[in-house]
């Protein structure tokens, strides 16, 4: 039997926000009976058909990789976290859609993963700006997916959607937004499934396809993030 080909993805965010219930549920289709802390970094491994259904259709690997720790810890530990952020394909971004911080911090992870040859700690910010232009020559997709949106009680959920709606603009990513303690949010056929499908193809493409980063959408196409667009309180 021949070898498939693999991709890396990186899944990143705040320790708590639920990357490894989300990682379990993705490549063992169960939920996560008791998720505990992850130490360092935790890979697991998904099947995914690429363009399923299509004379293209081709099967690959998808290596999840859970990353631990917070974007707040020391020098050495983000120094130690850089070894993981090498030759990735894809990025998939985790906030915790009770938390407003956590989705805030999802800047600093994205920098610190797409800037790993700079100084972990020389994260450029300027009244509240992060400068997309460092990532000029950076073509990564991402994902951005929102988790425990069962426990948002029914009259903020229009509020949260609002600000999950900014930092999906300013990733230039889909949104998912879920409970990972329940499977049919991934259920065939739904919009999340589609959505989840079309990140890993273009991870795919973006791995053995792309020569021309300008063909890849990722921050090449806005220059800023602004915290101010997310309207935190």
């Amino acid at each position: 039997m021949a070898s498939l080909d693999r991709v890396k993805v990186l899944v990143l965010g705040d320790s708590g926000v639920g990357k490894s219930s989300l990682v379990h549920l993705l490549c063992q289709n169960q939920v996560l009976g008791n998720p505990s802390w992850t130490v360092g970094c935790s890979v697991d491994v998904r099947v995914h058909d690429y363009k399923e259904g299509t004379p293209e259709e081709k099967t690959y690997y998808i290596e999840l990789w859970d990353v631990g720790g917070s974007v707040g810890c020391a020098s050495s530990l983000k120094n130690t976290r850089a070894v993981f952020y090498n030759s990735v394909n894809g990025i998939v971004l985790v906030h915790d859609l009770t938390n407003k911080k956590s989705s805030q911090n999802l800047y600093r992870w994205s920098l610190e993963a797409l800037n790993k040859d700079s100084s972990p700690t020389g994260v450029i910010v300027s009244n509240g700006d992060y400068d997309r232009e460092q990532f000029a020559d950076s073509s990564v997709p991402l994902l951005l997916i929102g988790t425990k949106f069962d426990q948002i009680p029914e009259n903020k959920r229009n509020d949260v959607l609002t600000r999950t709606a900014f930092l999906s603009e300013d990733f230039n990513a889909e949104e998912i937004n879920l409970d990972c303690t329940n499977q049919r949010y991934f259920a065939a056929g739904t919009s999340n499934a589609v959505k989840l499908s079309r990140f890993f193809d273009k991870v795919r493409e973006k791995r053995y396809f792309t020569r021309d980063p300008s063909q890849m959408t990722g921050f090449t196409e806005r220059k800023r993030f602004n915290f101010k667009s997310l309207h935190y309180d």
